[in-house]
């Protein structure tokens, strides 16, 4: 991440599981498109990784007949698996069949040659291997059968209109999926890897992160101050000899490791325009020395070239392509020539800024062109629709807006790239407002989002890498700070879970209690009912469905808020055929009180008593009705920026930054926008640096 939106601030090794060696069955289909050609394949099919609940596998089918063109594999798993992400083959299930087709180039099979494609699939009990397969129809015995007529299969799609590249990076980077960030550990600008207040990463952190199932790490590391001067820029012994220490260990682990250049990106990289020679030749010689220094590393290894390159002082958008260009060729150039496994090494370009939008887009694909290396990755991040991402303008829920921006994104980089055989990472991902705290967002649309995009990256063949600067993760409790939403992460991996409208039910806390009612997004599973702990709810005596409406009876609602106390009275799941349960909070609650306040603009707060209640969003305007304070373009103030509440504390800050943007003397509204609905006005008036709050 950029400065901009980064914060700054017992051994267990566990290897790459393998849930099966090669296995070469002597069982198989393939069947001739002529008709003089004889039936006959061989099928080897293997898992190469496993872990809790998924795996990846590679079946390679070899032509032992009379060439044929085009194929269609069919096999049937025997303990109920499925696949969730394939690479180099169109794959379709029903139920446990599973059929895969070519993909237009790789349609084409002499006699003995072999054609292979991988998959990451979803399991659980066993994960036993299919034994027997079918090709275009007719099963066969690793031997060539007798002559017959011919035999067809459904039409493929259409072959690509430029030919693909070869190797296999597609496949490479499906097994790099799920991928989780380093951050603000050697990227920190300081000292050393705890300058931003991190702990040293230690073997064990490495472990633990491997066991939850992640299967690549990207370690993002700054050099800018680590090296010499010019014009050698020698790389500090010690950092290189660190950073070399941490990529092995991730390594040992089974790991897909990911290292860069970082932050030196807008620490002097982006001179660039002003500066060329002096930043390509810096960046050109630290580049050639990490070259050396992993030049022989495993090819689990990969580079990426810079993060988040921009530049100042620029004429614009054309010289800004050009000149990203320039770079990523010269770090292709220079790792290519450096030898060793770094002649093949899979090499990590991203666009400018690492965005998604189509002209940023459109400029890595001419770098790709120009460069025709099959071994190449592009990359971009995503932090979701800003408005929601930072909880500004209103964007408090995870709406059609919002998923359409991300399926927007996805889609771009997959038509770019993917569909044309090229892998892409997201190499960050998450929520802008994550570097504050995790609560600027509220849980339920925060878990929507993160289902969605596990969904759709897996729908769109795309690999991501969870950002954590340790505020996920625990750097040595090695525990998650929110286990629900790694939870809804874990599982969109592989699958899709069911959610609710909302995660919240509030109830008054005096006057009659009455049904309650949420809408289901069942995603795909279907409902299975609602549990509190270890007891099921009755359906048609605690609640009702009807078509995706979920309704909590009357009856329900008042044996589970009991005596009525504030806040959150019981905890409910409803429970889906798949994925994680959607928890649904019931709450008691009365409308908010505000207090009459007065103090420094520095530290104001409004005394608050939410009775239950919790904030939304703020709106601020002035007597005239114009917008007020900050992001005057919209009324709904920055959640966390220019306000916050403290539900501890009893209060709602107004942040210095707030004030900073409000004119002096004049009276501001504000309305505070509570979750259960509620709307509660307060008036500000500064004058001088100091603040007087009123409810009236």
């Amino acid at each position: 991440m950029s400065p901009q939106s980064t914060s700054r601030r017992a051994r267990w090794r566990v290897g790459l599981v393998a849930g099966g060696v090669a296995l070469l069955l002597t069982t198989g289909a393939m069947a001739a498109v002529s008709a003089q050609a004889a039936a006959g394949c061989r099928v080897a099919y293997s898992t190469t990784a496993q872990w809790s609940g998924g795996f990846t596998a590679n079946v390679a089918v070899t032509n032992l007949g009379d060439p044929i063109s085009g194929w269609s594999l069919v096999w049937t798993f025997p303990s109920g698996q499925r696949v969730t992400q394939a690479w180099n083959a169109n794959v379709t299930s029903s139920g446990s069949q599973v059929t895969a087709t070519d993909v237009g180039y790789n349609g084409a099979l002499a006699t003995n040659a072999t054609v292979s494609f991988g998959f990451n699939g979803s399991w659980s009990g066993t994960n036993t291997a299919p034994t027997s397969f079918a090709l275009n129809g007719v099963a066969c015995t690793g031997n060539v059968g007798p002559t017959g007529q011919p035999t067809t299969r459904p039409p493929t799609s259409a072959p690509p209109t430029t030919p693909p590249p070869a190797g296999n990076a597609m496949a490479a980077v499906a097994a790099m999926q799920p991928g989780w960030n380093l951050g603000n550990s050697f990227d920190a600008v300081g000292a050393d890897e705890t300058a931003w207040g991190n702990p040293r990463v230690t073997a064990a952190l490495l472990d633990n992160i491997r066991a939850q199932g992640f299967n690549s790490i990207r370690i993002p590391v700054t050099w800018s101050n680590h090296h010499g001067a010019a014009p050698g820029y020698t790389i500090d012994a010690a950092w290189l000899n660190r950073v070399r220490e941490v990529v092995n260990w991730a390594l040992a682990d089974g790991f897909y490791v990911m290292i860069n250049i970082h932050h030196d990106s807008w620490q002097w990289i982006n001179t660039m325009p002003t500066d060329r020679t002096n930043v390509l030749n810096r960046y050109n010689a630290l580049w050639t020395q990490i070259a050396a220094a992993f030049r022989d590393a495993s090819p689990r290894l990969t580079f990426e070239s810079v993060n988040e390159p921009q530049f100042t002082g620029s004429s614009g958008d054309a010289q800004n392509a050009t000149l990203l260009h320039e770079l990523n060729t010269s770090f292709h150039r220079i790792v290519r020539q450096s030898g060793g496994g770094n002649a093949t090494r899979l090499l990590v370009l991203p666009t400018l800024h690492t965005s998604a939008d189509q002209p940023r887009v459109d400029e890595l694909v001419s770098t790709f062109n120009t460069l025709n290396d099959p071994n190449l990755i592009a990359t971009v991040h995503f932090y979701g629709y800003w408005p929601f991402s930072v909880n500004v303008a209103g964007g408090t829920r995870f709406d059609a807006t919002v998923q359409q921006d991300l399926t927007g994104v996805l889609d771009r980089v997959h038509n770019a790239f993917v569909s044309r055989n090229i892998p892409v990472i997201i190499g960050e991902y998450g929520l802008l407002g994550f570097d504050r705290h995790t609560g600027t967002v509220e849980q339920g649309e925060k878990l929507k989002f993160f289902e969605y995009l596990g969904y759709y990256a897996r729908n769109r063949r795309i690999t991501t890498q969870l950002w954590d600067n340790g505020q996920h993760f625990g750097r040595t409790s090695f525990q998650w700070s929110d286990p629900e939403l790694f939870g809804q992460i874990r599982s969109s991996w592989t699958t899709r879970s069911g959610t609710a409208s909302s995660d919240q039910v509030y109830v008054p806390r005096t006057g009659a209690i009455t049904a309650k009612s949420l809408t289901l997004n069942l995603n795909g599973p279907t409902f299975q009912g609602l549990r509190q702990g270890s007891t099921d709810l009755v359906n048609g005596t605690d609640y009702t469905v009807s078509g995706s409406t979920l309704t909590l009876t009357a009856s329900a609602v008042t044996r589970l808020v009991g005596s009525r106390a504030y806040g959150v009275n019981a905890n409910l799941q409803a429970r889906f055929s798949q994925g994680v349960p959607w928890r649904i909070s019931i709450i008691t609650y009365d409308p908010p009180v505000l207090s009459n306040a007065t103090g420094a603009a520095a530290s104001f707060a409004v005394p608050t008593q939410f009775r239950g209640d919790q904030l939304a969003t703020m709106e601020a305007k002035y007597a005239d009705g114009s917008n007020a304070g900050p992001h005057n373009w919209t009324s709904f103030k920055e959640f966390d920026v220019a306000f916050a509440p403290n539900y501890t504390a009893n209060t709602i800050t107004l942040k210095p930054e707030f004030f900073a943007e409000v004119n002096d003397g004049q009276r501001v509204t504000l309305t505070f926008h509570f979750w259960s609905g509620t709307t509660v006005t307060y008036h500000v008036t500064e004058s001088g640096g100091n603040v007087t709050g009123t409810t009236s």
